[in-house]
């Protein structure tokens, strides 16, 4: 069992994650125990609430990665975030490039949905990474209010041009409400979802990642499937990444 965890707050005193060094070896040792043995840092990008240079993660990474190795704790970590829709639109390819993951010409970033809803703002986000030649892992779109209303047909182009979906262990577990974990529910039977992550925070949602299987199975997935889910589709994302398709023509309504 090796899961593959590509939502993860754990850089400590950065955002809403661990507060300190401690609390992240507390929670990385909880992961390794879960078998989570690899894993990106996906601190918040752009978010007004937490202030962060996008320069400093791949440091901030390898202080991180020291401390679990000097502890004794099996978890491979890479520098990554989780970018925050209304702060996209001011990060250039460079900053994109420190953040982001896959091989050259696929390479891809993770941005999050809105919580107030999918809307113009949002596919504009989309579009100005997907622009600056960069795939996307769209996080946790069940989170978005009206998804199941409508949200998830907006979504219909980005995932056109190869964007995919990933959604939350949390969501599935039913800690974020009965909107989200309908939607996530419906993103895995239906075979929507490319990726389970944890969206984990440390001490706040102490969840890991190994609570995926079960709860797709309890979604409708196969036994094979939820493993692919939080196995090896994200070790396929990072080692193959997620290549930008260009969009012909707008789809159908």
């Amino acid at each position: 069992m090796h899961h593959v965890d590509l939502h993860l707050h754990l850089l400590p005193g950065v955002d809403d994650g661990p507060d300190d060094e401690a609390a992240s070896l507390t929670h990385a040792a909880r992961l390794a125990r879960d078998g989570v043995h690899e894993a990106t840092v996906t601190p918040h990008i752009g978010h007004p609430w937490f202030p962060l240079e996008v320069a400093t993660i791949p440091d901030r990474t390898r202080a991180l990665q020291a401390a679990l190795d000097a502890a004794g704790i099996n978890l491979r970590l890479h520098p990554g975030g989780e970018i925050y829709p209304a702060g996209a639109t001011g990060l250039d390819a460079a900053q994109l490039e420190v953040i982001a993951h896959g091989p050259p010409g696929a390479r891809w970033v993770l941005l999050e949905v809105p919580f107030a809803g999918i809307d113009e703002a949002y596919l504009a986000a989309c579009a100005h990474i997907r622009e600056r030649g960069f795939g996307l892992l769209i996080g946790h779109p069940e989170r978005a209010l009206g998804f199941l209303r409508g949200g998830h047909k907006l979504l219909r182009e980005e995932i056109a041009a190869g964007a995919l979906l990933q959604v939350n262990v949390c969501s599935l577990l039913g800690r974020q409400g009965p909107e989200s974990l309908a939607g996530a529910r419906m993103l895995v039977r239906d075979g929507h979802a490319s990726v389970l992550a944890s969206d984990g925070h440390g001490g706040t949602r102490a969840h890991t990642l190994a609570a995926g299987p079960a709860a797709a199975r309890r979604a409708g997935a196969s036994v094979a499937h939820s493993r692919r889910l939080t196995e090896v589709n994200p070790r396929l994302l990072l080692e193959r990444g997620i290549p930008v398709r260009a969009l012909d023509r707008p789809l159908a309504a």
